[in-house]
């Protein structure tokens, strides 16, 4: 059994997950500040993708990043560098498909924070960067694990813009998903459904991981 998709799938949903933990986390806390008008058109435009079907997605990064498109003419021209169908090309997918995830649940977090302690805060002459770092982020953690769990477990299982825009190369560019599908085209069941049980079983690790942390979390607060 060719363990590559498993690992492929990992190093990208890791990217990915790393690449939005960072982006959704300042879109979420400088968009919780703002006006109310611009945080209704910001969301419109961030959480698009969570209710565009992926091929969608795909489609329109191919219509973006596509050898004959604005972007990917000007990176194959100049650098030489085929911006679709590498294992890094779904990184762009899942990055895009995961953000909303990331950034609704940071934002939730950020806005049901208490900003009494950051006042607090900024009367002992504490600097707007401890406070975010030092007493926002972690009263805001939950929400933020949740959101970065979500988006790593979204990532690893995403097909549609994945298949789309880096497309399905043994050993090169096959993920889990793409797999699954392959294998189910070529009629070969039995090991269709191996891929499905390690998908089963890395996302049910991630979800008790998730709820070991919360459980810990809460003797914290109870001690």
């Amino acid at each position: 059994m060719d363990w590559f998709p498993l690992l492929n799938s990992l190093r990208i949903a890791g990217i990915s997950a790393v690449i939005v933990f960072f982006l959704g986390i300042f879109a979420a806390y400088y968009i919780s500040k703002a006006p109310r008008l611009v945080k209704g058109v910001l969301d419109v435009i961030l959480t698009i993708p969570l209710v565009l079907p992926p091929t969608v997605v795909g489609y329109l990064l191919l219509c973006l990043l596509g050898p004959r498109r604005p972007v990917g003419s000007f990176f194959l021209s100049a650098f030489g560098v085929k911006m679709t169908m590498t294992w890094w090309s779904a990184i762009f997918a899942t990055a895009v498909v995961i953000f909303p995830l990331m950034y609704r649940t940071s934002r939730g977090a950020f806005e049901a924070f208490d900003e009494t302690l950051a006042y607090s805060g900024r009367t002992l002459g504490l600097s707007n960067t401890f406070i975010f770092w030092r007493i926002r982020m972690p009263a805001c953690r939950q929400g933020i694990l949740a959101g970065t769990v979500l988006a790593f477990a979204r990532a690893l299982g995403e097909y549609g813009a994945t298949s789309m825009i880096a497309g399905y190369t043994p050993g090169r560019t096959a993920t889990i998903s793409t797999t699954v599908y392959q294998l189910w085209r070529t009629n070969d069941d039995a090991l269709a459904f191996r891929w499905v049980l390690v998908n089963l079983a890395i996302s049910a690790v991630v979800l008790l991981a998730v709820n070991m942390l919360e459980k810990k979390q809460k003797r914290e607060r109870s001690a």
